[in-house]
């Protein structure tokens, strides 16, 4: 793996940990009345699908071995682009369900 590809790897990494960490012990009412976790939440979400897209354009194959890669990467848009119609109800399910599974295989193609 190119070291370039594994510093996007570590990145997205880094802030789906940080994601968790933030999510830990929180509610979905919680989420919703504190903008503070929003905020850091989102900002996290952005730094992921920046880091992918990055990725994509240097390394697609592992890119592509991302499960749902290309909706990591419509996330980080929604998140940046159309950020007056975020359902963060959506991003809560994303956060229990989704992010669990990112975790995982960023950590078998960094071989941790």
């Amino acid at each position: 793996m190119r070291p370039e590809s594994a510093k996007f790897l570590r990145d997205m990494l880094d802030a789906a940990h940080t994601i968790e960490d933030h999510a830990r012990g929180r509610s979905l009412d919680d989420y919703l009345q504190l903008r503070w976790l929003r905020d850091a939440v989102n900002w996290n979400f952005c730094v992921i699908g920046e880091a992918l897209s990055q990725l994509r354009r240097i390394d697609e194959l592992t890119a592509e071995s991302i499960t749902d890669y290309w909706k990591i990467i419509g996330l980080r848009n929604q998140l940046i682009h159309g950020y007056g119609v975020i359902n963060h109800r959506i991003t809560w399910d994303i956060i229990a369900v989704k992010l669990p599974v990112l975790e995982r295989e960023l950590k078998e193609l960094l071989g941790e």
